[in-house]
């Protein structure tokens, strides 16, 4: 793009012209004074401003993270097309982020010395889905501000966002593999390992000595307690008749006063009603099969199960249970979630005020707590 005369550009040159109008009715002095060092600042801006070329940009993102997280991000120019490291010519510009609908980034562009310095901005993580920082847009200027020019940088980079992570009541986790506390309490003889505390383990559980060395509570785990059933989990969407059902994961959206469909609504609640069941399961120890309308995932404690489970949910977007047979199945609307147990059926905001009252009480009688037990979402990357 050619660079463009700025206003304080055009108030120059209407200085200019007008002391070159006064230098032919005042002689040769007003001209040396005033049209000359004019003259030359203009000329000199114009030429450093049109040879700027677009840098080349990396962008230093963040880790992927949750809703409702705030990070920074930094934006590192260099020469294109030339050796990594390598110094470029500096210049100053304005700098514009276009970043995805489901972030929020920079209102305002940022002043800074191109090639000088690294360009930092935070973004706030707002809706789930692959989320897409750039391209960048860069106003550059001369030194006195008299020209400008624009220029795109096309380069792209994105983070995950996950939906948000709500706490489980420990009785209702505890119900999904029932089966085996008859066994655990029949082979507590037989000890495997040591592992953190989880919230609801039992005092009785707890090895003084290691904990005294560790600093942090230390649980014995016994052989029937390593042999929990895998838990299945599948999850679908409901919208009432007369609903709006396009969707594509990563799309528009926002709160609930937006325009989003209800199809959308109710992906969102999906996503997050499964992410908080089956991370609190595997907290627990207790592997999960995970089956939702963009795929399944087989997840075990530790390792990539929690990001896995994590990277299904944030992806994934409306449509029906796929497996009306799991050991509980999530059913989701615009305005919430229903967990599904044999002939049973509770709403994920009953499970959360359930959990809200638990961790009430645990924090009134002392217990310690670990994990997400504060009743709010979660936004701690994985």
């Amino acid at each position: 793009m050619t660079p463009t005369l700025t206003r304080r550009g055009r108030v120059a040159v209407a200085a200019g012209v007008v002391a070159a109008a006064s230098a032919l009715v005042a002689g040769g002095r007003a001209l040396d004074a005033v049209v000359i060092p004019v003259a030359i600042a203009i000329a000199a801006g114009y030429v450093q401003v049109s040879r700027v070329e677009a840098p080349a940009v990396r962008h230093v993102t963040p880790p992927d993270g949750f809703v409702g997280e705030t990070r920074g991000v930094r934006l590192e120019f260099g020469p294109r097309g030339e050796r990594s490291g390598e110094a470029g010519p500096s210049f100053l510009a304005d700098v514009r982020v276009r970043v995805d609908e489901g972030l929020d980034g920079p209102t305002a562009p940022i002043r800074a010395a191109v090639g000088t310095e690294p360009v930092s901005y935070r973004i706030g993580y707002r809706e789930r889905g692959e989320r897409t920082l750039g391209p960048i847009e860069l106003t550059v200027t001369d030194v006195f501000g008299l020209f400008e020019r624009e220029l795109v940088v096309d380069e792209t980079d994105s983070v995950t966002v996950f939906p948000p992570r709500d706490p489980i009541p420990t009785r209702f986790r505890r119900e999904l593999y029932a089966a085996d506390a008859v066994d655990v309490s029949r082979e507590r003889e037989e000890f495997d390992r040591l592992r953190e505390y989880t919230r609801g383990d039992a005092v009785r559980d707890v090895h003084w000595a290691t904990t005294a060395k560790r600093d942090e509570i230390v649980v014995k785990e016994f052989a029937a307690e390593t042999a929990r059933n895998r838990v299945t989990i599948a999850g679908g969407t409901e919208v009432r008749g007369g609903e709006r059902t396009g969707f594509t994961p990563g799309g528009r959206g926002g709160d609930a006063t937006d325009d989003r469909s209800a199809s959308a609504a109710a992906a969102d609640e999906l996503a997050r009603a499964t992410a908080s069941l089956a991370l609190a399961l595997l907290d627990d120890g207790v592997p999960v099969d995970v089956r939702l309308p963009a795929g399944r995932v087989s997840a075990s404690p530790g390792g990539r199960g929690r990001r896995e489970v994590l990277e299904l949910a944030a992806r994934t977007g409306p449509g029906s249970v796929p497996d009306d047979e799991a050991d509980v199945t999530i059913v989701a609307e615009a305005d919430g979630a229903r967990f599904r147990t044999g002939e049973r059926s509770v709403s994920f905001a009953e499970l959360r005020r359930e959990a809200d009252e638990e961790a009430g009480a645990n924090a009134g009688s002392g217990a310690t707590r670990t994990g997400n037990a504060t009743g709010r979402p979660e936004v701690a990357s994985p």
